[in-house]
């Protein structure tokens, strides 16, 4: 490229570096000069130009930029047209942005007709955000220049934008007398507002005293209900890995992975995992043992860790340690979320989902069981009856009715706390179908229909529920129901229009007769695992179950 002044009579094919207003009309920069331009000049008056000449091998500063670009160019993210010398890197997505710091930095090195700009590493990056842009500085690059740049970039692409993936979550409050109650209702705000920045849902919160024992016995409610991600609110900030939190993760099989971490605010957070290998977990459940500054709105460590989660980027001791350049984060100051109201253990539905009941049946007597009443007997460490009711509360359903009948008080008060709606059965002993017909009977109006769970089937979770809710169409409404390998099973999703047939059911095999009056109306979602067909209704079965 040969840049300079060039006379009028061989401006013709030069680029114009500065805009020119002719009067009527403006030649702008970057423009490349036609014959009738160069005849608008002379006849303004204008004899010399600044600009530049392409020479052989050269590539327009447009075209330098768009090859450039898309060597960065990785999954989740695109290239747009480009404009006066520059061409841009947009997210397809939502995600965390990974960059090659060390190729990126070889680039711009190689020249300075070339300046690549992103995105921190690990950035938080929305749909349709710059991610990178590339400027070719001149008005021309060279070919050879571009090869150099597409030989750095060769062994992949510089730029990944990791997407988010929604997450189950479950929020524990450790509680001390004389707490107040704005302190659980902050709490609960702030980890509902993040979450669902992140795409995920605060599923499940439960409350408990700060004792080791009362953390363990929630962290197992959690994991059973279906969370996948477990927040931990001590009473008080844990100073130590052998503290009261982290040693309850530790008891139920967790392993605590890193504590501190060198950001502030966020220095006293602690990172666990709970194995796979536990009966209720599908892979490794992440632990967060929050620190104190998570009650607040303002930007803390605790942000880095939960997109990185959600991103499904590797997190342990070296990443966390790797944090502390930039982990001084100074956000603006923002107002507390000290809202009022309850502290609510059921998420708001998700927006565009119809609005489907749960109703947990918890009457029955137990008839087999020797004795015991079956849904206070444990599995894992965690109550039949707290397994089922969690796994509606922690789902997408609207509302949680749970029915009563057999040793109701003991029943009642297992569930202290939470947000249901309790109804008690006195005709339980005339069999399911009355417990049925009471729980339907108390459901919102607002229903559009209802998920039907059993208590005495502790392997369903909050997973199973949730593909049932969303296989449901509030257009075209079918039963769902769930199979595994061709056998159907529990729980069953049924369309409001079926509530007055099944307040008409008698005995004790509740709906079983209008799923087989209604062959035409189901429709089956299969399942991946033998909770659907798994109850219990003598001790062998509950051996069975317990710790399998």
């Amino acid at each position: 490229m040969i840049f300079g002044e060039f006379s009028c009579e061989e401006a013709e094919g030069v680029t114009l570096a500065h805009t020119l207003n002719l009067g009527e009309k403006t030649l702008r920069k970057g423009r490349v000069l036609t014959a009738a331009d160069v005849a608008l000049l002379k006849q303004a008056g204008i004899e010399r130009i600044t600009g530049a000449r392409m020479g052989e091998g050269d590539l327009d500063e447009n075209t330098g930029a768009t090859e450039i670009a898309a060597l960065l160019v990785g999954p989740n993210a695109e290239t747009r047209r480009p404009y006066t010398g520059r061409c841009n890197v947009h997210a397809s997505l939502r995600g965390v942005l990974r960059v090659d710091v060390a190729r990126i930095d070889a680039l711009n090195e190689l020249d300075e007709a070339i300046a690549i700009g992103t995105l921190p590493d690990y950035a938080l990056a929305r749909q349709g955000q710059v991610l990178a842009t590339v400027k070719i500085i001149p008005f021309a690059v060279t070919r050879e220049l571009v090869e150099r740049c597409r030989a750095i970039a060769a062994s992949g692409p510089l730029l990944r934008l990791a997407p988010l993936q929604p997450r189950r979550a479950a929020l524990i409050m450790g509680e001390l007398p004389g707490m107040k109650e704005n302190v659980f209702r902050g709490t609960v705000t702030a980890t509902r507002n993040r979450l669902e920045g992140l795409g995920s849902r605060l599923a499940l919160v439960l409350r408990c005293r700060h004792e080791r024992s009362e953390y363990a016995a929630k962290l197992r409610e959690a994991l059973a209900a279906g969370c996948d991600l477990l927040l931990v609110a001590g009473a008080t900030v844990t100073k130590d890995r052998l503290d009261v939190v982290p040693a309850a993760v530790t008891d139920i099989g967790g392993v605590v992975d890193h504590f501190g971490m060198p950001a502030e605010p966020g220095n006293m957070l602690l990172l666990a995992h709970v194995p796979g290998g536990l009966p209720s977990v599908a892979a490794p459940a992440p632990v967060l043992v929050l620190p104190g500054c998570a009650r607040s709105r303002r930007s803390n460590g605790l942000d880095w860790v939960l997109q990185r989660l959600h991103a499904g980027l590797p997190l342990g001791r070296a990443e966390i340690m790797r944090m502390g350049v930039g982990g001084l984060i100074r956000s603006p100051l923002e107002a507390e979320d000290e809202e009022e109201g309850e502290v609510d253990s059921v998420a708001a539905v998700p927006a565009g989902m119809a609005n489907v009941a749960a109703l947990v049946l918890a009457a029955g007597q137990s008839s087999r069981m020797g004795g015991s009443n079956k849904l206070l007997q444990e599995v894992d460490g965690v109550p039949m009856l707290l397994r089922a009711v969690n796994a509606a509360l922690a789902s997408k359903a609207a509302s949680v009715t749970v029915v009563f009948g057999h040793e109701a008080d003991k029943a009642e008060a297992l569930l202290a706390g939470r947000t249901l709606n309790i109804v008690r059965n006195p005709e339980y002993a005339q069999g399911m179908s009355t417990s049925l017909r009471a729980g339907i009977g108390a459901l919102p109006a607002e229903a559009a229909a209802v998920i039907v769970l059993l208590a005495d089937m502790p392997r369903v979770n909050a997973v199973h529920v949730d593909r049932l809710i969303d296989a449901f169409e509030a257009k075209c409404p079918s039963i769902i129901v769930p199979q595994r390998s061709g056998r159907r099973g529990n729980p069953v999703l049924w369309p409001r229009e079926f509530f007055a047939a099944m307040q008409t059911v008698s005995g004790d095999q509740g709906a079983r007769g209008l799923l087989e009056g209604n062959p035409r109306r189901l429709r089956f979602v299969d399942m991946d695992d033998d909770a659907i067909l798994a109850d219990v209704d003598t001790p062998d079965n509950l051996r069975a179950l317990d710790g399998r």
